[in-house]
């Protein structure tokens, strides 16, 4: 775990590093991993912001206009002043949201309405990219303050750790927005290592209350992965036999 402090000075967060478990966090579904690593050289590094228009909770959202610009541009913008990244992609599977990216200039990949979260919608539009990139940003659409720097940090820290395939930034939750859904919360190992994510209160306890001493962990809109590693989600019932089968090829006890 790696601390560090926004370009703002507004608060701090931790870089956490990722071994094993993945999550979907935008579709607050969880899908554990099984990784290889890899000490192939990573420098190529694509930033994808996902943006759907049919938002369940609000639809329409990446258009909101925020002091005059539409959200998703304020987004864009923030992320195209971070140093680390090659390129800065806008994915999307709506019209509207496409025609107004391309006339602020961004550039733009077409993706299906199937795409259940953002997620997914990053991996199809690294997908038509050619996978050119050796790290994939997934960039929130939804964070229009994000920091540059903390975009370059967690890439920095991913480059930085052969043994990892993705890592993330976590800051300080007040204990009051534990229960919150909207805030995913994370919980990390003794050594940095994210663990898992929720939109439920974790660590759980046998209370089910908040416990006022617990330094929680919020997660930041921001997740970035090696592109070429071997993974394998377990999303739907059908994915546990493929589990399996990977399992008994490799001798994984």
């Amino acid at each position: 775990m790696t601390e560090s402090a926004s370009g703002s000075g507004q608060y701090k967060f931790w870089i956490l590093r990722g071994l094993l478990a993945g999550a979907a966090v935008a579709a607050a579904t969880v899908g554990f991993r099984l990784v290889t690593r890899s000490n192939r050289a990573r420098n190529r590094v694509v930033g994808i912001i996902p943006a759907r228009f049919r938002s369940t909770r609000f639809q329409g959202k990446p258009l909101v206009e925020i002091l005059g610009k539409p959200m998703i541009q304020r987004t864009w913008e923030r992320a195209m002043l971070a140093a680390t990244l090659d390129k800065v992609v806008i994915a999307t599977d709506d019209e509207k949201i496409a025609e107004c990216c391309l006339g602020f200039g961004a550039d733009v990949v077409m993706t299906p309405e199937s795409c259940r979260n953002g997620t997914e919608r990053c991996n199809e539009a690294l997908r038509k990219l050619k996978k050119k990139y050796d790290i994939v940003v997934n960039i929130q659409g939804d964070e229009p303050l994000i920091e540059p720097e903390i975009i370059d940090g967690v890439v920095k820290s991913l480059q930085g750790a052969p043994d990892a395939v993705f890592s993330t930034a976590v800051t300080s939750l007040n204990p009051e927005d534990a229960l919150d859904p909207n805030r995913v919360k994370c919980v990390v190992d003794k050594h940095g290592y994210a663990i898992y994510f929720s939109r439920g209160l974790i660590p759980f306890n046998k209370t089910g209350k908040v416990n006022p001493n617990f330094p929680y962990h919020l997660h930041l809109g921001i997740q970035v992965i090696k592109v070429d590693h071997e993974a394998h989600g377990v999303d739907v019932p059908s994915d546990v036999a493929k589990i399996e089968a990977f399992m008994r090829e490799r001798n994984i006890p």
